[in-house]
């Protein structure tokens, strides 16, 4: 499933979101697969979660099922049960392979308002030409120190669109990225770190920060749906 994070619901943790969806799993009446043992959990896997604060439109998961259902009507279902803001993009049947193995890139939009496009295309300037670019981060294995740039493929500058009629009352500089998956990952907010430790950039507003896409990466940079492989699927099976 690919599902979306939007508006205030973007702070929602990754935790209460999986609370959240098991609760939707129950009210739309999802024949859910459960795991053995002594205490069963629902067979649901989560893919590369995006960090609390941010926006996704490619959020991912799979849903083991005990019978086969209708993949539209599953999303429809689901869609429904959950809050406005937490969406149901699409379902489809899973032919083989697992989610995780097909999520190799993200492609980040980062809003900078109150910086100069100029100011940051300058700095972004200075991060592409780096070899590396450490900074710190604390993880779950502690505070750890890695290399902001090697991860990161594709780093482009743009400014808001303008029209002859409406000027933009304040500069907003637009970061897009496209960033390897790698461990420890590197996240939106540690490239502007990186640009913080490279040429100064700080940022006077807190930057808004969208994921656009995730999945496989082509030879040209590009990134492809991780669900594409599936989409000939008519309906979802027990697993």
């Amino acid at each position: 499933m690919r599902y979306a994070k939007r508006g205030p619901l973007r702070f929602t943790s990754h935790r209460d979101f999986a609370r959240a969806f098991e609760r939707a799993l129950r009210r739309a009446g999802v024949p859910v697969a459960f795991s053995q043992g002594f205490t069963p959990h629902p067979k649901i896997s989560y893919a590369s979660a995006a960090p609390t604060g941010v926006a996704s439109e490619a959020e991912y998961l799979e849903v083991g099922l005990r019978e086969p259902v209708d993949p539209a009507a599953l999303r429809a279902a689901l869609d429904a049960a959950l809050s406005p803001g937490l969406d149901v993009l699409d379902v489809v049947v899973a032919s083989g392979g697992g989610l995780a193995d097909r999520i190799e890139a993200s492609h980040w939009r980062i809003e900078l308002p109150e910086v100069d496009p100029a100011v940051l295309a300058a700095a972004v300037a200075t991060f592409t030409a780096a070899d590396e670019v450490m900074v710190e981060r604390m993880t779950k294995q502690g505070r750890r120190t890695f290399d902001a740039r090697g991860a990161v493929i594709t780093i482009d500058v743009s400014g808001p669109p303008v029209t002859p009629s409406v000027a933009p009352a304040v500069p907003c500089a637009i970061l897009e990225l496209v960033v390897r998956q790698v461990t420890p990952s590197v996240r939106p907010d540690d490239v502007l770190s990186g640009l913080r430790v490279v040429a100064g950039l700080e940022p006077p507003v807190a930057p808004k920060v969208i994921r656009l896409a995730q999945g496989t990466l082509t030879a040209q940079g590009a990134i492809v749906d991780p669900l594409d492989a599936d989409r000939d699927g008519a309906t979802i099976g027990g697993r």
